[in-house]
């Protein structure tokens, strides 16, 4: 008898504890590009309303980082602001990963001035000329520029990004070139913000950066691509549309077609609901949305 009360004990012990046991989250790692990881964390917050059973763990490091964790099976979804290249196609298929690109959204990558700086727009060409190898433009005055703050002996304080960047990769090819080489000497900032944080206390200096992180604190430059083309300033909407010469598509990259959870996260993504978000972040939709 005693026996019995005590395996009947036990049974109903371990009943209620498998009952009252909360059922356990679904976690999707989602890692990489710098200049989607704000509208990223974004997605992660909203989507527990949608599916409280999913948790999204975001983390940045550039486009890169994600990539890299892509071709090592070590994340579900990389963001990245870059296209992956043939070679890291390769060795992540060598890995035993097949990536499949999805394109969320669309973004300006916008050059910051200054904001007494009295520059209003710049071609492509004088863009590769401060940034390029060999640099034609070293200082303000060479461009017959006077910067309030910024000593006519004082050169161009050039901002980048670190080299894992997707933002610092595009950038070398829309405006130096496929070959083309950055100057040495560059200030290669590990953030988005921290491009934006240097110009904004720097006269002298010019950066780029995902429009998203523009501030009322600095200028925004009009691009031309030269020639007698006309400037375009960055926006949403010349994002939207590629009239801005230096608009770029946001990438996510997960292993495979996405399924279950991982697909159900995607499709909300992509959906109005996901869209709107990524709108209100300053980043342009893959297609025309209409949002509260």
């Amino acid at each position: 008898m005693k026996l019995k009360l005590i395996l009947s004990t036990t049974l109903l012990a371990s009943t209620l504890l498998t009952t009252m046991t909360p059922q356990a989250r679904t976690l999707i790692q989602n890692k990489g590009s710098d200049t989607l990881v704000n509208v990223a964390q974004a997605w992660a917050e909203a989507y527990p309303e949608v599916n409280p059973d999913v948790a999204v763990a975001v983390s940045g490091g550039g486009s890169g980082t994600g990539i890299a964790s892509m071709i090592n099976g070590t994340v579900d979804i990389a963001n990245a602001s870059r296209k992956m290249k043939d070679k890291e196609m390769a060795l992540a298929k060598k890995n035993g990963q097949s990536p499949v690109e999805h394109v969320v959204g669309y973004d300006a990558l916008a050059v910051f001035i200054h904001q007494d700086n009295p520059v209003k727009s710049l071609s492509l060409a004088q863009l590769k000329d401060i940034y390029g190898r060999d640099p034609k433009v070293k200082k303000w005055s060479d461009m017959g520029i006077t910067v309030p703050g910024c000593k006519e002996s004082d050169g161009i304080v050039v901002v980048s990004r670190q080299n894992n960047s997707g933002t610092y990769a595009y950038f070398k090819k829309a405006v130096l070139g496929k070959k083309g080489k950055y100057r040495q000497g560059t200030l290669d900032m590990h953030g988005s913000k921290d491009v934006v944080d240097l110009v904004e206390k720097t006269p002298c200096a010019i950066g780029y950066s995902g429009l998203a992180y523009a501030t009322d604190h600095l200028k925004l430059v009009c691009i031309s691509k030269g020639g007698d083309d006309a400037c375009v300033s960055p926006s949403v909407a010349t994002a939207s549309d590629r009239s801005y010469p230096i608009a770029r598509p946001l990438f996510m990259y997960t292993n495979g077609e996405p399924e279950g959870q991982i697909k159900a996260y995607m499709d909300w993504i992509k959906s109005d609901a996901g869209q709107c978000i990524l709108k209100k972040k300053g980043y342009a939709p893959v297609r025309d949305v209409k949002c509260d």
